[in-house]
């Protein structure tokens, strides 16, 4: 009974801050002072309902074959660090978490800070980590013919055209080591675009503005005019391009 007390204790307290927060356009208050305390306020209410969170199921993860070299981690971090998403249609914001990309697992630190386990993936709709933007895809929903294969992608541009990367490793072996063979992770990136709902494969500016061919005089004449480098940055002149695409089609 107290612990259900407390609950709806934090419940209300949580309510309350996101009241207050909705007021704050006519009362003109600090916001920046409202968005921490309304941070505050989940990480107490989240911390509160410890393993009832139904955030906490998964299978208990280990890590890759340390004589591996390297990891299998999204940018090689292989530290627990802050993240949100969407899981079991809840969203969490502050989850400690990592991304695998050889298994394509995402792995949060359960609420005792100890045990590691991998989320179903059945289950994440989306999760942000490291400043990008992750959606789950699959592919059973897109036809029989569809070039995507089920799993996370990273959403570079969201618009009526769509770019997406898929970014994940794979194990070679150097025969190179002063010891023999040595087994290492090697990272893998894939490209897609999805025009009128279909998805596309590319690899580099030609072959994107082959999918986008109806509109490829303008991109170019666009592109020459904004001097972008596809070359210097190739995904921020990916969303470019298809931004300034959806800004010709609209």
């Amino acid at each position: 009974m107290r612990r259900n007390t407390y609950l709806s204790t934090i419940a209300f307290l949580l309510c309350a801050v996101v009241g207050k927060n909705s007021l704050a356009q006519t009362a003109h208050t600090d916001s920046s002072s409202q968005q921490n305390a309304l941070n505050n306020t989940l990480s107490l209410f989240y911390a509160s309902i410890g393993e009832q969170s139904r955030l906490y199921n998964g299978t208990e993860y280990y890590l890759s074959d340390p004589i591996t070299k390297g990891n299998a981690f999204f940018s090689d971090v292989n530290a627990f660090t802050p993240g949100s998403i969407v899981y079991d249609g809840t969203y969490f914001n502050g989850v400690p978490m990592l991304y695998d990309i050889y298994y394509d697992k995402v792995v949060v630190l359960l609420y005792n800070h100890f045990s590691k386990f991998s989320l179903i993936k059945e289950k994440v709709k989306s999760f942000d980590f490291l400043d990008h933007h992750f959606i789950n895809i699959n592919a059973d929903t897109l036809g029989v013919n569809t070039i995507i294969k089920t799993g996370f992608y990273d959403e570079l541009y969201g618009g009526k055209t769509q770019i997406l990367a898929k970014r994940s490793k794979n194990i070679q072996t150097s025969t190179s080591g002063i010891l023999g063979p040595e087994a290492y992770f090697n990272p893998v990136k894939d490209y897609y675009v999805r025009k009128n709902n279909t998805y596309y494969s590319f690899s580099g500016q030609g072959s994107l503005l082959d999918v986008l061919k109806d509109k490829k005089k303008e991109i170019q004449q666009y592109i020459k005019a904004n001097q972008i480098k596809f070359r210097q940055d190739p995904e921020e002149a990916m969303v470019k391009i298809a931004s300034y695409y959806d800004h010709l089609t609209n």
